[in-house]
């Protein structure tokens, strides 16, 4: 007969065990990420896209003027250092592994407007992140089964 105490530890390790699976499964392959950003005057932004070759890509920025660098893995999409203004759309396709760099500074006299939907690799940290989640639902589990092969004294 299982008592009281390890029934609840068996449903609270199951469930922590469970949301550590659903996570480690939604981090397997790419991500992709809706953006929408506003880079104020004067400031500049930056992104490091981390991406799988064949990955499409695509930013739009607009506002009153800036400067866009890029550099894209490979022999891929360069941008040296050019002026804009109103908008640019910026759209590509990694050819290999790698990172995109980019920077966007507003020399403009209004704030700009920075979407884009891009497609990432999944960052490892997070694989190890869910196995310690599904390792601490499986300790919770240990311990609570201590209980039904015997009582420690004080419980």
């Amino acid at each position: 007969m299982l008592s009281k105490r390890t029934i609840i530890g068996l449903v609270i390790g199951s469930i922590i065990m469970g949301i550590g699976a659903l996570s480690l499964i939604q981090h397997i392959g790419t991500i992709t990420i809706e953006e929408e950003h506003y880079v104020k005057v004067g400031e500049s932004s930056f992104y490091t896209i981390p991406a799988p070759d064949g990955s499409k890509q695509y930013m739009k920025i607009s506002g009153d003027a800036f400067n866009v660098t890029m550099s894209s893995p490979g022999v891929g999409l360069q941008i040296p250092e050019s002026a804009h203004k109103n908008e640019v759309e910026l759209d590509w396709v990694h050819l290999e592994d790698g990172e995109t760099n980019i920077k966007i500074k507003n020399t403009g006299n209004e704030e700009l407007l920075v979407t884009g939907t891009l497609i990432r690799s999944s960052d490892p940290i997070w694989f190890t992140y869910d196995l310690m989640v599904i390792i601490s639902g499986m300790v919770i589990i240990g311990f609570s089964m201590g209980f039904t092969l015997r009582k420690p004294k004080g419980f």
